[in-house]
């Protein structure tokens, strides 16, 4: 998956986060939805402008930047 057609990253957004294309809404917040036990079908159906892809996009985005880390220390 290409996290890049759904994740943004603009200076004038939310100080600059990772966010959903066409949204306000960052990459940690959906993260932090799924950590404290929301489905993505209870994500979408809170947001209607979430899709599937877009929450495994952000589930990508932390991945590689988890990797990046692991590659860097």
């Amino acid at each position: 998956m290409n996290y890049k057609d759904y994740i943004e990253i603009r200076p004038d957004k939310r100080f600059g986060k990772p966010c959903l294309k066409g949204t306000r809404i960052s990459v940690y917040d959906v993260l932090n939805w799924l950590a404290n036990g929301m489905t993505k079908a209870e994500i979408m159906e809170d947001f209607e402008e979430i899709s599937e892809e877009m929450i495994n996009a952000c589930l990508a985005f932390a991945a590689d930047k988890d990797h990046a880390m692991i590659l860097s220390s």
